[in-house]
């Protein structure tokens, strides 16, 4: 067993060891947060979408949406033919964990964006995985680097094959930011649960599971998960026929990922 899963198996939830959680208070400021971002940001989207045409959109002067009364995660549909849809059960798992585990509503079903979609800037965090290849023109990595600035944060989690195409795009994206690993003492990983690290799910070629970042201005706008594989350990037990312990520790990674998303936006 990995040693930081039985470093979790040893963290009883009732006792004085059990995982740290953010305070409620903390919790509802993000989520506000998140929800008056997502109010925003179609508005912030379809501005910088015109600015492109070098047209006035008569669209701009209407009112935003009213933001969806839960939490949401999108998927990227990414181009370059990786199996962006991989492990389907893993994140409708996820977002019913995060509510039971928080108590803060989230939709039951994912959602699919691609970065030309309208309601793109709808959502603060997108999660990608696969085991593939992510290629994107320059016209598509320049949507991708204006969405990070706007607010977003994007979730890599390599599901063994993303490794070298997505290291790629990360140098494109901000050449004078590389990705940098993530310590075990970063905010991510104390964000609900207090986690020693990013927990190994999966062996793949062995190595230990590392997370990495790409930090700019003290915050994190990318976040790719390598040798780990949390999206497996999100899916439903008998697909991989992973242990408790191994999928719990996969849930609160996970779970983590998200309240970070939403405090700190």
């Amino acid at each position: 067993m990995p040693t930081e899963v039985a470093r979790l198996a040893r963290q009883p939830r009732g006792s004085s060891r059990a995982p740290r959680r953010a305070g409620p208070a903390a919790l509802v400021r993000g989520v506000a947060a998140c929800l008056a971002l997502l109010s925003l940001w179609p508005a912030i989207g379809l501005a910088q979408r015109t600015a492109e045409r070098g047209a006035v959109s008569p669209r701009l002067a209407a009112p935003a949406a009213p933001p969806e009364p839960e939490v949401r995660v999108a998927r990227w549909h990414y181009p370059g033919g990786g199996d962006w849809y991989a492990n389907p059960s893993s994140l409708p798992n996820w977002l019913r964990e995060f509510t039971a585990r928080t108590g803060i509503p989230a939709a039951r079903e994912e959602v699919v964006v691609t970065l030309g979609s309208e309601d793109l800037y709808r959502y603060p965090l997108l999660y990608a995985t696969g085991h593939g290849r992510i290629a994107l023109d320059d016209r598509e990595t320049e949507a991708l680097r204006r969405w990070l600035q706007a607010g977003g944060m994007l979730w890599v989690d390599d599901n063994y094959g993303l490794d070298r195409s997505f290291r790629e795009l990360a140098a494109r994206l901000f050449p004078d930011t590389p990705l940098a690993r993530l310590g075990s003492d970063h905010a991510i990983y104390h964000a609900y649960y207090d986690l020693p690290g990013l927990p190994k799910i999966h062996e793949h070629d062995g190595e230990p599971a590392q997370g990495f970042g790409v930090t700019r201005q003290g915050r994190l706008l990318v976040l790719y998960t390598w040798s780990s594989d949390i999206g497996d350990g999100l899916e439903d037990p008998d697909v991989h026929g992973d242990p408790a312990l191994v999928r719990e520790a996969a849930a609160r990674m996970a779970v983590n990922v998200l309240v970070y998303a939403l405090t700190h936006p």
